[in-house]
C-alpha cells in the first residue's frame, strides 16, 4: 500500500499540466495516473497546481564575509526556501587553494548544513590554487560534487583564479566530467576607488567587465571542449553577445544562469532613498540591458537567487569598501518569475538544474524519482512583510506576485502544510545518487 495519494491536482508533467493522481511510497513517486490507488493517506489538491520541488543552484547561507556573516543560516535560509517551493538548495564551500583544504572546507560546511530543512548540496570553490589542479578535481568528485566555482575577480581579497589555471581546469573538466562554475567579471576593469559609495556600484563594476570576460571564457571553453557554467548573468548585453558569437556552445557546454533581481530591477533604484539595500555583485544594469535580458530569457538555462541576505544596518556603510554585497530572494523567486514568464520558467527552476548538476532523483514529477512537490495557488497579491528568514527587509516587498505555495512535500513528507512549517531535517545529496 502506498504512503500517500495526491488527487485532484493539476500536475506539471513533461512541460504541461495534467489532471492526474500521484501516489508516493518510501519517499518516491510510485504511481502517476487516473486511478485512485490504495494509500494510507489521501490528500486533496483541488484548485492547486502541483509542481516539481524547485532547485535553487545558487545560495549563500551563513556566509562569513569577514566583518559580517549573511544573516540567514541553513535553518532560516531553508525555511525561506520552503515557502518559495524550493526543496533542494546548492550552497558553496569556502574558497580553498588545494585538495587538502577542500576536504576540510567540505566537512566544515556539512556540519553547518545539518540544520537545513531542505535537501542540500555544495559547489566546491577554488581560489589562488597552490596545489595540483588534477588532485583538486579528483577530490571534488570523491566528495560527491561535480561543480567547482572560481572567481575571475576579487584579487583584492585573494579569491581570483587566473587564466592559466582556468584553462587547465577546463581541460580537466572534460576529462573528469565536472563543471567549472564562475563569477565572471574582468578584474582589470573593476574600479575600487576609495570615494565610491553604493550609488557608484555600477561604475565600480561596469557591464563591460562582465561581457568582455564572458566572451573570453567562452573562447577558452570552445578551445578546450570543457564544461562551464556562468553564474548570475546580470546584463542582457552579455547574453546577446554570447548568442551572437558562441551560439554553438551556449547551453551545450557553456551554461548561463541568471537571477530574478536582474529581470525585475534596473540600476536606477540605487539612486532611490533605500538604494543601498539593492546592492550585490554583479550589480543591477541599465533599463536597456534589463530589457535585453528579458527578451533573451529563453537562452538562460537556470534561475538561481544568489540568496545572501544582510540586515539593513549591515548596509549602512559610507563607502563601497567593506560594503556587504548581497540580498535575499529564495522565498519570492518563483512567484515573481512565474508572473513574468509563465510555465516556461518551471523547467529553469527544476529539471534543468537537476540535469546540469546530475541530481538524478530530482527535478521532475516522474515515477521512481523523489517525491518533492510544491502545491501552488495562483492569485494576484502584493508581497508585504512575508519574509520567513532573519533579514529585516526584502527588495521584493511591494511587488505583485503570481501566488504562493500552500503545501510542500520533500521526499514524500510535508515540510509545509497550510502555510505552516513542519520541522524535519533535509539531507545531503550527491551527484548521480539515486
Amino acid at each position: 500500500m502506498n504512503d500517500l495519494l495526491v488527487k485532484n491536482g493539476l500536475v506539471y508533467i513533461n512541460g504541461k499540466f495534467e489532471k492526474v493522481n500521484l501516489a508516493i511510497l518510501n519517499e518516491k513517486i510510485s504511481y502517476i495516473g487516473k486511478e485512485e490507488v490504495d494509500a494510507k493517506e489521501v490528500f486533496d489538491a483541488s484548485n492547486l497546481k502541483v509542481l516539481p520541488g524547485l532547485i535553487d543552484p545558487h545560495v549563500h547561507f551563513e556566509l562569513n564575509c569577514g566583518k559580517v556573516t549573511s544573516v540567514d543560516d541553513f535553518y532560516y535560509g531553508s525555511k525561506c526556501a520552503i515557502y518559495g517551493g524550493v526543496t533542494t538548495i546548492v550552497d558553496f564551500l569556502d574558497p580553498t587553494r588545494n585538495a587538502e583544504e577542500l576536504e576540510k572546507s567540505f566537512y566544515e560546511r556539512l556540519n553547518l548544513a545539518k540544520k537545513s530543512l531542505v535537501d542540500y548540496h555544495f559547489h566546491a570553490c577554488i581560489r589562488e590554487p597552490n596545489g595540483s589542479l588534477e588532485e583538486y578535481v579528483k577530490k571534488t568528485v570523491e566528495l560527491g560534487m561535480r561543480t567547482i566555482k572560481l572567481f575571475t575577480t576579487y584579487s583584492d581579497t585573494h579569491r581570483r583564479t587566473y587564466d592559466k589555471d582556468i584553462i587547465e581546469l577546463l581541460k580537466l573538466s572534460k576529462k573528469y566530467n565536472v563543471l567549472i562554475c564562475a563569477h565572471i567579471e574582468n578584474d582589470d576593469l573593476i574600479d575600487l576607488r576609495d570615494k565610491y559609495t553604493y550609488k557608484d556600484l555600477s561604475l565600480s563594476r561596469p557591464s563591460i567587465a562582465e561581457t568582455s570576460e564572458a566572451l573570453k571564457l567562452a573562447k577558452y571553453v570552445k578551445e578546450t571542449g570543457g564544461n562551464f557554467y556562468m553564474v548570475h548573468c546580470s546584463s542582457g548585453q552579455t547574453l546577446k553577445a554570447l548568442k551572437e558569437q558562441f551560439r554553438d556552445i551556449l547551453n551545450k557546454n557553456f551554461y548561463v544562469e541568471s537571477c530574478p533581481q536582474y529581470f525585475i530591477f534596473n540600476n536606477s533604484v540605487l539612486d532611490e532613498e533605500n538604494g543601498r539595500l539593492f546592492t550585490f555583485a554583479p550589480p543591477l544594469r541599465s533599463e536597456r540591458e534589463r530589457q535585453l535580458l528579458v527578451a533573451n530569457y529563453k537562452d538562460i538555462i537556470s534561475i538561481g537567487t544568489d540568496h545572501c541576505a544582510f540586515m539593513k544596518a549591515d548596509k549602512d556603510c559610507p563607502t563601497l569598501k567593506g560594503f556587504p554585497l548581497g540580498v535575499g530572494g529564495v522565498e519570492h523567486a518563483f512567484p515573481l518569475m512565474y508572473r513574468r514568464f509563465g510555465d516556461e520558467i518551471i523547467d529553469k527552476m527544476s529539471v534543468n538544474t537537476a540535469k546540469v548538476q546530475d541530481f538524478v532523483s530530482k527535478g521532475l514529477i516522474k515515477e521512481g524519482l523523489d517525491a518533492d512537490l510544491g502545491f501552488f495557488k495562483e492569485d494576484d497579491s502584493t508581497i508585504e512583510n512575508e519574509n520567513h528568514g532573519k533579514c529585516d527587509y526584502s527588495i521584493y516587498d511591494g511587488l505583485i506576485s503570481s501566488g504562493q505555495f500552500i503545501h510542500v512535500l520533500r521526499r514524500g513528507s510535508f515540510v509545509l502544510k497550510n502555510r505552516k512549517i513542519i520541522e524535519s531535517q533535509g539531507k545531503l545529496i550527491n551527484c548521480g545518487e539515486k
